[in-house]
């Protein structure tokens, strides 16, 4: 029975050619060998399993190839070659600085570097995980990393660049490794699949590429779960029950029911949801992607951002091209408002429920909106007459009694002001003309300002109100616990409210917000005649008790009778 290998390991490439997604950085590395431009140091930094480390094994096996190709690649028959596909070449060195990276780790490195190639041009040293290492490994690697040998090469590999000090980045090629794409994920599982035998639906291998979120070595460790699992035969359904995914399924559905205002339909697939044990937030946040999905869908300048299979990508711009444009803007903001409050929410099903309530009532709350205000057919714009001539005034019109239509309107004189393009108006009556000579009245400017409201309210109305001011700065905890911990004192016939708070900071904060603030108020309490009024307290410090004879003063101020009983009873301080 042959030993079992991983697919990560058994399909690991082994030249420049074979590794996925990173063709600008393995072309930068080809011609610098065909050129013969090679740096002392270089440094791979890049998410985890997207070929950093193989990419330094690939390098370090090329430069020293003794018959390279005429592409410069490894021959893979020379003794160089051979050495290193069996794991017994002396001229590459790995060092995991995760478990050595200690000063005396780095200094045994700095004595092997000592020591020149027996077979081949260079000694490579791959130091992974170099972000681990001491601030005194690295003061210790600076010198040797700057001046090696002619024959050193150090190639340090890195998931976080950041944490690597500036003195070392400073003496290396930087290369940046990029996330490798869905599309190229699915191409080369399916490659693997091919060769191991296993048909496996695209639609399953997509789930498996967003899983992997970029990393080849997970898309390939969860591959092999997959057949350990699904046989010769992987299934998207199969798929998303060994994964713990959510199917996308349940979202295309609760976008369906949205558009038909289904309210019950919406809730019941959310408790479908839920007894398939999966969390209410992640079916907040995988909501929000998949609107965000729909949403790009729409355009095919930005349908290249949605990164799936080909079956999938053709589902969301079927629904894209029902959903609108505003609705998708409405859903994703309710969406994203629910993600923010769950965190704070004592009742989070109910967070989650209101969420789809509302979202199943836009296209009806945007109904009736669209019938109030139809859009009506806007009139060719009348030819202005120069303003420089002014025509005369048109001659009166007899009224006649019968209800006829009347005439086309001639152009007026032009005001001094150009007038601009009014909706449809119903119902215009008629003006008479104004004979020649009369003084002519002024037109109004502009309209009355409409009436302030002034209904009546109670306090506890009014308390109501404030404390629902919190709701406005979801994101300002400290703003928000104003609303909580103080309420403001109604006075003037409950024309203003005097809020007192205690520091002058609270006083900074709530008069930058004021005007939003009474806003609000005047809409909820329907009374535009309220105003804020701020003060800050007086702060009186209270003198501590220190010693006994303090705290006894004190004791006594607040029950007289103690006095008297050390009186009586002669008592002294101890």
């Amino acid at each position: 029975m042959e030993n079992y290998i991983v697919s990560a390991r058994k399909y690991r490439p082994l030249s420049f050619e074979s590794v996925v997604g990173q063709q600008a950085l393995t072309q930068t590395l080809r011609n610098a060998i065909r050129q013969n431009h090679l740096a002392h140091a270089y440094l791979f930094c890049g998410p985890r399993g997207v070929g950093k480390t193989t990419c330094a094994r690939i390098f370090a096996k090329t430069i020293n190839c003794l018959n390279p190709t005429a592409d410069h690649d490894a021959c893979n028959e020379c003794e160089s070659c051979r050495a290193f596909n069996e794991q017994r070449s002396f001229n590459i060195h790995e060092l995991d600085a995760a478990s050595n990276n200690s000063v005396d780790d780095i200094r045994s490195l700095i004595e092997q570097v000592r020591i020149p190639p027996q077979i081949g041009n260079y000694s490579v040293y791959i130091i992974d995980e170099v972000h681990m290492l001491s601030a005194g490994a690295f003061n210790a690697l600076l010198k040797t990393l700057e001046e090696p040998p002619s024959y050193a090469i150090f190639i340090l590999a890195t998931t976080e660049k950041h944490k690597v000090l500036p003195t070392i980045l400073s003496r290396c090629q930087v290369y940046d490794f990029s996330r490798i794409t869905v599309a190229d994920t699915i191409a080369h599982l399916q490659y693997v699949a091919s060769q191991e035998g296993v048909q496996a639906e695209e639609e399953a291998l997509n789930v498996v590429a967003q899983k992997a979120d970029g990393g080849m070595r997970d898309a390939l460790s969860i591959f092999d779960q997959l057949v350990s699992f699904c046989g010769n035969q992987i299934t998207y359904q199969r798929t998303i029950e060994v994964l713990n995914v959510l199917d996308t399924d349940y979202y295309f559905r609760l976008v369906d029911m949205s558009l038909a205002g289904d309210v019950p339909g919406s809730l019941l697939l959310f408790n479908e949801v839920l007894n398939k044990g999966f969390d209410a937030q992640h079916f907040v946040t995988g909501l929000a992607q998949h609107l965000r999905d729909v949403l790009v869908s729409k355009d095919p300048q930005t349908a290249a951002l949605l990164e799936t299979s080909e079956a999938i990508r053709r589902h969301y711009q079927e629904q894209a091209t029902r959903c609108t444009a505003p609705w998708l803007f409405q859903a994703l903001d309710l969406a994203n408002t629910c993600d923010i409050q769950y965190r704070t929410a004592k009742n989070k099903r109910l967070c989650v429920e209101l969420m789809l309530i509302k979202l199943t009532q836009l296209l009806q709350a945007a109904a009736p909106a669209q019938h109030k205000a139809a859009p009506q057919p806007k009139p060719a714009p009348a030819p202005q007459p120069k303003p420089a001539a002014p025509q005369p005034a048109p001659a009166p019109r007899p009224q006649t009694p019968t209800p006829t239509p009347p005439p086309a309107p001639k152009p007026a004189p032009a005001p001094s002001a150009p007038i601009p393009n009014l909706p449809h108006i119903p119902s215009i009556p008629q003006i008479p003309s104004v004979p020649t000579g009369a003084p002519k009245a002024e037109q109004p400017q502009a309209q009355a300002a409409p009436e302030k409201q002034n209904n009546p309210f109670t306090v506890d109305q009014f308390s109501s109100a404030w404390a629902g001011l919190k709701d406005l700065f979801p994101e300002d905890p400290r703003m928000a616990s104003v609303f909580d911990i103080y309420t403001p004192e109604l006075q003037d016939d409950h024309r203003q409210a005097l809020l007192t708070l205690t520091n002058p900071w609270q006083e900074k904060e709530v008069r930058a917000q004021l005007r939003r603030i009474e806003t609000q108020l005047h809409r909820v309490l329907r009374n535009d005649l309220l105003r804020i009024q701020i003060r800050v307290a007086e702060y009186t410090p209270e003198l501590s008790a220190v010693t006994a004879e303090d705290k006894l003063k004190r004791m006594i101020e607040k029950n007289p009778n103690l006095g008297e009983m050390r009186t009586r009873l002669n008592m002294i301080l101890d």
